[in-house]
């Protein structure tokens, strides 16, 4: 049987990860591909307890090693139960999030190493990265535009953060993107939902032929 295909979408609060990774899922399902839309950290119920404990905004919160632990510790059971055995029954897989954010969230915006941060991922989800990562870009102001008519109700714990990490944490996505172009589409993430799916669909098309 043929392996799945393991796409990852990541970016900063408010790109738009969510939306075009459900626009993919359903795009992939009109072309008759079975595909698991998921998300980081969450996709397995122990995964979605860690997430409650790590974005809570009324929670104790945590600094940046424990943080990263415990991203480790739902990555690890999401890729156990859900994404690899989707993966060899050769399913699609779409997750909103994955490695590279921890890499840009608790790297770039807390300070620790990527080499901590992927030995950690090595030991606790054996080193897997995606096929493709759709890194979706969106200048600062129009982030932030998004994000006031979304979060009406509030931010949780780390989207809620001062500007400067989040201006840390998008720099090391970039940074991530051109270290790695082999495994990363950088996409523009202004405009319409519809407009950005196209672009993506553009990137996405060589990963379709002869699969459909």
């Amino acid at each position: 049987m043929t392996r799945g295909v393991f796409i990852a979408f990541e970016g900063g609060e408010g790109a738009g990860k969510s939306t075009q990774a459900r626009l993919l899922a359903q795009a992939l399902a009109e072309r008759g591909i079975a595909a698991e839309l998921t998300r980081e950290p969450g996709g397995t119920p122990g995964a979605e307890a860690i997430r409650d404990l790590l974005l809570d905004p009324a929670g104790a919160g945590w600094e940046p090693r424990a943080e990263a632990l415990l991203f480790a510790a739902a990555r690890s059971d999401h890729v156990e139960r859900r994404i690899r055995p989707a993966l060899e029954a050769g399913r699609w897989v779409i997750c909103d999030r994955f490695i590279d954010s921890t890499r840009a969230y608790q790297g770039g915006g807390g300070g620790l190493s990527d080499g901590d941060i992927m030995a950690l991922h090595e030991v606790g989800s054996g080193g897997l990265l995606p096929d493709l990562t759709v890194l979706l870009s969106l200048p600062a102001d129009d982030a932030a535009e998004r994000l006031a008519a979304r979060d009406v109700d509030g931010s949780d714990r780390i989207g809620g953060r001062e500007m400067k990490y989040h201006a840390r944490v998008a720099a090391r996505f970039t940074q991530i993107a051109a270290d790695e172009p082999e495994r990363f589409a950088v996409i523009d993430g202004s405009g319409s939902a519809d407009t950005v799916h196209a672009r993506i669909l553009q990137v996405i098309e060589p990963l379709l032929e002869g699969r459909a």
